[in-house]
């Protein structure tokens, strides 16, 4: 994929926003969640996102197509933490594993400092090893790691909480 773009989500992305993340499901590599999501519930998260403080962005390919999103959503809800975002990024299962995901955490390292980012957390199951080694190749470190935490399909899995700071 040689040319991609980035803009601001609007409500009529949030459909094939959630059909994206719903392609990440059955892999049992990317989200907690075991069945699929609807659009209903999924608006209140759409709306705490914005384009001055928590973006949520559409990654669309050199033909306009959306290709996947990115999105900061706030730490742990608490004033002291604005400095500090967790990332999401969810591609069309097209274009896994093409290099896309190094266009779009570069974009988002380049972003950050915008929206007052001085930290980026990137929350990856322990065995999801294609983006531990995306957020490592990029300077993320380890910085916790909550042994068997999730169970999924009745198997104990490990999450990585990846960090970077950037400012």
């Amino acid at each position: 994929m040689s040319n991609i773009t980035f803009r601001n989500a609007t409500h009529d992305d949030l459909p094939r926003i959630v059909d994206i993340y719903n392609s990440t499901i059955p892999g049992r590599m990317v989200t907690a969640d075991t069945e699929p999501v609807t659009v209903a519930s999924r608006e209140d998260w759409f709306h705490k996102h914005d384009t001055t403080k928590r973006p949520l962005w559409i990654v669309e390919d050199e033909n306009g197509a959306i290709a996947g999103w990115v999105s900061f959503s706030s730490f742990y809800g608490r004033p002291a933490y604005n400095g500090t975002v967790e990332v999401s990024i969810y591609l069309d299962a097209s274009q896994r594993g093409k290099g896309l995901g190094k266009k779009v955490l570069q974009h988002v390292i380049d972003e950050a400092p915008k929206y007052e980012v001085k930290t980026i957390l990137g929350f990856i199951f322990a065995h999801n090893i294609p983006s531990l080694k995306l957020f490592e190749h990029f300077g993320f470190a380890e910085w916790a790691n909550l042994p068997e935490i999730a169970v999924l399909d009745g198997v104990a899995r490990s999450l990585i909480i990846l960090g970077k700071r950037i400012q």
